[in-house]
C-alpha cells in the first residue's frame, strides 16, 4: 500500500466498503490510543479534526485547557486484515493540535518529526531498524494472563518444541498484509520468548511499524488464547525482553559522520536512559545476560551498549542494546537523532572500543538515577521545552 493523499483516503473509503476508521495516536510513555469514526465524519477529521479530552491523556494538559483535536494524516492509512471483512476497518495516525491550529508539542510523532527535520537541515539521511522481543503466555480459564510460557524452546528452536511459530507466521503475514515487511523472525532464548526484526526505513516510518507491530502481536496472541508481554523482565533467571535500535546515518555531502554520530549517542546515551528504559523493572534487565550495563561500544560483541554488527553489503550501522519494548519508540528514536546531531556538531570523537578497555562507565542502576540524571540534563530540557516532568513515567 502506498503512501496516500487526503483525496485519496477519501475515494479509498467509498470503494473499499471501509465502515469503520479509527484515529490513533500515542500518549508520552508510548501507549497506543484511538478513537474511532464514521466514514461519513472523514472530511470534518480532516478539515476540522476529531476533538478529544486532552486531559485525561496522562502528562497531556490540565483540565482548564483540556480541548485537543486529532487530525488524521493521510499517507499512514493502513487497513487492519484482522477486523470483519463484512465492511473493512481502516486506521491512520494522527497530529493532534490545539484549539488555535497549533501543533500540540507534547505529542510524540510530533517530537521525532521535529527531530528529522533538524536532521535534513543538516542534509542528513538517518534510517532505523528495530529488533523487538516479547513473551507469550498462557492465560487461565477467565482468560486473564499467567506466567506460564507458552512452550519451553530456546534460541531458533523449530516445532514441535517452538510452539509460537505458526504464532509468529500470523504476526508476519498480517503484517505484510498491512504494507509492512519483517526481515525475520524466530523463538528467542527464554521460555515463550520470540523475535521480529525489521529492516530500516525513514525513522517516522520505522516508529509506526513498531506501534502496528506491537498492535498486531497482541491481536494475535489474544485470538490464539495467549498474552504477549513486552516488559523488559517478564521472567526471573530468564533472558528480558530487548528493544534493539539499529541506525544509519548518511550525509547527502559525502562526509563521513558515523562515528560523530555515535560518539554522540554514547556522551548522552545517561541522560536518555530513563527515556529508553522508562520502568522500574527495565534496571533488572539492564546487566543481566547480554543487556548492557556498562557504557562503551564493539564491534560485534554482543554484550556491549553499542556495536557495529558484520554486514555482507556496504550498509554500516550501529546498533544500540539498552532499550526494551517499554520505550516509546518516537521519543527513543528522536534522543537518539538529537543526541546523534551533537556529536557532529561538537566533532564528538568514539572512545576505545569497550574490549580492549577495562574501565567503562555505568549506565543508571535503578529508575530514581536516572530519572535525576535526565532532569539535571541541558540537553533534555531543551528537547522537552523544559518540561522533562512530563515525560517521566511514574
Amino acid at each position: 500500500m502506498s503512501a496516500y493523499t487526503k483525496e485519496e483516503v477519501i475515494e479509498f473509503i467509498k470503494q473499499e466498503d471501509v465502515k469503520f476508521i479509527r484515529l490513533a495516536f500515542c500518549d508520552i510513555y508510548g501507549n497506543q490510543k484511538n478513537l474511532a469514526i464514521l466514514p461519513s465524519e472523514l472530511e470534518r477529521a480532516f478539515e476540522q479534526g476529531i476533538g478529544f479530552d486532552g486531559s485525561a491523556i496522562d502528562g497531556f494538559t490540565d483540565s482548564a485547557h483540556s480541548d485537543l483535536f486529532l487530525f488524521p494524516i493521510a499517507s499512514t492509512l493502513t487497513v487492519l486484515p484482522w477486523r470483519s471483512t463484512s465492511g473493512k476497518v481502516v486506521r491512520m495516525f494522527c497530529e493532534i493540535k490545539r484549539p488555535d491550529g497549533s501543533l500540540f508539542e507534547k505529542e510524540s510523532r510530533y517530537i521525532l518529526k521535529q527531530a528529522v527535520l533538524a536532521s535534513r537541515e543538516q542534509n542528513l539521511e538517518i534510517n532505523i531498524g528495530t529488533e523487538c522481543e516479547f513473551y507469550l503466555f498462557k492465560t487461565d480459564e477467565k482468560g486473564e494472563p499467567t506466567k506460564i510460557p507458552f512452550d519451553n524452546a530456546g534460541y531458533m528452536s523449530v516445532a514441535p518444541e517452538d510452539k509460537g511459530e505458526n504464532i509468529r507466521r500470523e504476526i508476519c503475514l498480517t503484517l505484510k498484509e498491512m504494507d509492512i515487511h519483517p526481515e525475520s523472525s524466530h523463538h528467542e532464548e527464554g521460555p515463550g520468548q520470540n523475535e521480529v526484526d525489521f529492516r530500516h526505513a525513514a525513522p517516522l516510518k520505522s516508529a509506526d511499524n513498531v506501534m502496528n507491530f506491537i498492535t498486531v502481536v497482541r491481536a494475535a496472541a489474544a485470538r490464539n488464547g495467549l498474552y504477549a508481554d513486552f516488559s523488559p523482565k517478564p521472567l526471573s533467571g530468564h533472558c528480558g525482553n530487548g528493544f534493539h535500535i539499529n541506525v544509519s546515518v548518511k550525509s547527502e555531502d559525502g562526509k563521513d559522520v558515523f562515528e560523530n554520530f555515535m560518539a554522540g549517542v554514547l556522551s548522552h546515551i545517561k541522560e536518555m536512559t530513563v527515556f529508553l528504559n522508562p520502568t522500574s523493572d527495565s534496571y533488572i534487565r539492564l546487566g543481566a545476560g547480554k543487556a548492557p550495563s556498562t557504557i562503551g561500544w564493539a564491534k560485534e560483541n554482543r554484550t556491549q551498549l553499542i556495536r557495529i554488527p558484520s554486514t555482507n553489503g556496504d550498509e554500516k550501522r550501529f546498533e544500540v542494546r539498552s532499550p526494551d519494548p517499554t520505550t516509546n519508540p518516537y521519543i527513543a528514536f528522536a534522543l537518539i537523532i538529537y543526541a546523534g546531531l551533537d556529536g557532529i556538531k561538537n566533532n564528538a570523537k568514539l572512545p576505545e572500543p569497550s574490549d580492549s578497555s577495562s574501565r567503562s562507565e555505568k549506565l543508571p542502576k535503578f529508575w530514581g538515577e536516572a530519572a535525576d540524571i535526565a532532569r539535571q540534563s541541558e540537553f533534555i530540557r531543551k528537547i522537552f521545552n523544559d518540561d522533562v516532568e512530563s515525560f517521566l513515567r511514574r
